[in-house]
């Protein structure tokens, strides 16, 4: 009997056990199954990889204790990328060179936030054609033959800006003109490759270009810029338009007052803005006037680098 009685006290012990371990298995189970929520921004390489992360990766941490959600980014290989990969990779918003958010807009919607005023009180920037003081070359004639170096395809400095000064003297067809043209992929790497006899001309950002020769003294004094584009809004911060409120409200409030409190006047200070601008679509005007004057269309305009 007592060996009996001890059998079926440690049955009920082990199907006790049992129990509770496929209770605390399914619980598990179940957080596992339920996904971290988080918004995924996506950011062009307008600098290099480390340079970008180490700009907004604070930004993201300021802004995801001010909304209380976590937010994420992206840095991608390519400016087109950013409307690649919009819908395919579920990004919720990303900070849009003015080219770039022009095509995002016209194709997938997305609505313009916010965007920085550095700490020059300027919330624009403007495309520069350079070229070495040594090489010779001072007008559109002197470029025929030359190397002429890009950035990106879906850029305004970098791409736009070219087009424009092209056509303005007569370049029908640049393919031909040069005797090589290529996209470097970043504006630092244009400038590096025109400062470092790679190419012979390029268009990159002026923020960029004078970022670059104030730690680099050889830029101001080995390199001359010939032309310039109209101002065009500074990278900004875009949404989908389908963002479930009130996140985008949230996140627009929190840029736009960062700069009234201490913590997030010292993320300002690493992004090199003074603060936030509100900032609408009537804001790239003159990027939507650029594209017309050369021709493309917005919708269907083959932004990729061939």
């Amino acid at each position: 009997m007592n060996k009996l009685l001890i059998s079926i006290c440690l049955g009920l012990a082990f199907l006790s056990g049992c129990n509770k371990a496929d209770s605390t298995s399914s619980a598990n189970t179940e957080r596992e199954a339920q996904p971290e929520r988080f918004l995924l921004i996506g950011l062009i390489p307008e600098n290099n990889l480390f340079r970008q992360v180490e700009k907004y990766e604070p930004l993201a941490q300021y802004l995801s204790k001010r909304i209380g959600l976590k937010i994420k980014v992206r840095v991608l290989s390519r400016y087109g990328n950013i409307i690649d990969n919009f819908s395919s990779e579920g990004f919720d918003g990303g900070f849009f060179g003015s080219f770039t958010y022009a095509l995002a807009h016209a194709r997938l919607g997305v609505i313009a936030l916010a965007r920085p005023q550095m700490v020059d009180g300027d919330s624009t920037y403007h495309g520069l054609i350079l070229v070495r003081k040594d090489s010779g070359i001072r007008t559109a004639a002197e470029m025929k033959g030359k190397v002429f170096a890009f950035v990106d395809k879906a850029t305004t400095a970098g791409y736009l800006l070219p087009l424009a000064y092209f056509k303005k003297h007569g370049i029908d067809r640049y393919e031909t003109y040069f005797r090589e043209t290529y996209y470097a992929g970043t504006h630092e790497d244009v400038i590096d490759d025109v400062l470092n006899r790679k190419a012979d001309i390029g268009a990159a950002k002026n923020t960029v270009y004078e970022r670059l020769s104030r730690a680099d003294s050889r830029i101001a004094r080995e390199l001359v810029i010939l032309d310039r584009s109209p101002a065009v809004p500074e990278n900004g911060l875009a949404i989908r338009k389908d963002l479930d409120e009130p996140l985008p409200k949230k996140l627009k409030e929190a840029l736009l007052i960062m700069d009234t409190d201490a913590e997030g006047r010292k993320v300002l200070e690493n992004f090199g803005a003074k603060r936030f601008i509100e900032t609408g679509d009537q804001d790239y005007d003159p990027v939507y006037r650029y594209a017309r004057e050369a021709r493309l269309d917005l919708t269907t305009y083959d932004y990729k680098n061939e």
